[in-house]
């Protein structure tokens, strides 16, 4: 399994199929988010997939609607084979509870290995003043620490937190539930639009089971050898 999800969020079919092979041949995953789906939808991943046959992908759509609504998604998600697939922990219990036994159920029908399933905490784009003006009492790591508490109850593999949370999370909720984490970047890199970020030897260190990086290796002149050399960083040379 990866330890780095390289994020390729781009409407360009052809752009994202170079990419996914430049960071395969490096020993990442890949990251598939809503730009992505919304521009090409399951043929884009089936044509991910058929690119880079074998390669872990992380289907980012953060799905959040009614348990009815979440679950005959999870079922259309089962049918792909990706390793992951996520939803928002604040879509509540009934929601996650509901979307886990879609994913089960329709994989066993199919004869596939189901997605492990995990829930977005907070956005790494939020601070306790964004949660202040939701009607969310901070602090944001409070947040976290309530929502992760509630996808472990429900039976998910893990939650996608940010940097910063690493290590309460891995504390409470112990070693084998996946701690998936956004808004790393390189030291020296931009920040972007991210709030709550950390390096990648930082996160690993503090308790991470994967890392997802975006614009640090696809936007690098060689995207293959920027995430070696993350890679190299963390003692990491294949997955």
């Amino acid at each position: 399994m990866p330890q780095i999800y390289c994020a390729i969020d781009t409407p360009d079919l052809a752009r994202a199929v170079q990419l996914s092979q430049m960071v395969s041949s490096s020993g990442c995953g890949i990251k598939l988010g809503l730009e992505f789906f919304s521009a090409h939808g399951i043929k884009g991943v089936e044509t991910i997939q058929s690119a880079c046959p074998g390669i872990p992908i992380f289907l980012d759509l953060k799905f959040h609607d009614i348990p009815n609504t979440v679950a005959g998604a999870m079922r259309a998600i089962a049918r792909l084979g990706v390793t992951y697939v996520n939803v928002h922990a604040s879509g509540g219990r009934e929601m996650m509870i509901a979307a886990k036994e879609a994913l089960l159920k329709e994989s066993e029908k199919i004869g596939l290995f189901p997605p492990k399933l995990i829930a977005v905490t907070v956005l790494t784009s939020l601070d306790d003043d964004n949660l202040k003006s939701v009607g969310q009492n901070g602090p944001v790591e409070h947040q976290a620490m309530r929502l992760a508490l509630l996808a472990y109850e429900c039976g998910l593999s893990g939650v996608v937190c940010s940097a910063h949370e690493i290590a309460m999370l891995r504390h409470r909720l112990g070693q084998d539930f996946v701690l998936m984490v956004p808004g790393i970047r390189p030291a020296g890199s931009s920040t972007g639009d991210q709030k709550r970020v950390m390096t990648p030897p930082e996160a690993m260190k503090a308790g991470a089971s994967h890392l997802v990086i975006g614009r640090p290796i696809t936007e690098a002149d060689n995207p293959a050898e920027a995430a070696r050399v993350i890679l190299k960083s963390l003692e990491i040379t294949s997955f």
